[in-house]
């Protein structure tokens, strides 16, 4: 019999799955198609700089509490979870900040940056180093 736990996290990465399947319907990213296409010999797209960012976040805070929730399934650790919501915080001032930068100053040369840095805001890629990092923690103490 499959446990809770499980059931638990099929679930919530089926929630993550789902947004990035829905991301072109749910949220504002004119950077989308830009990047999907050959971005390092075109200019940069119109962009509406407050909605960018303000949907930006939105995904970032909806993919934070989904992990969040993921690393609590799976560790069932409050302590994680605290810690990780300080790894979250501190990583989305800085992220954020460089993001406008490269969203307010779109220079060809900085594009595979600004790439990187929107990755990490727009996809679970934190979830990705914690939940190895916490289980080899786990494992070593």
């Amino acid at each position: 019999m499959i446990s809770k736990k499980y059931i638990g996290l099929f679930f919530l990465v089926g929630l993550l799955v789902l947004v990035r399947a829905f991301e072109n319907e749910l949220f504002y990213d004119p950077y989308l198609t830009f990047f999907q296409s050959d971005y390092l010999y075109i200019d940069s797209p119109r962009r509406e700089v407050f909605k960018l960012t303000l949907y930006t976040t939105l995904r970032f805070l909806i993919n934070t509490v989904v992990s969040l929730a993921i690393l609590y399934v799976f560790f069932k650790d409050w302590t994680i979870i605290k810690f990780s919501v300080l790894v979250y915080g501190f990583s989305y001032v800085v992220l954020i900040l460089l993001f406008l930068y490269f969203v307010t100053n779109p220079k060809q040369e900085d594009y595979v940056t600004f790439f990187n840095i929107r990755r990490f805001l727009i996809q679970p890629l934190l979830l990705l180093l914690l939940l190895p990092a916490f289980y080899y923690n786990r494992k070593t103490v």
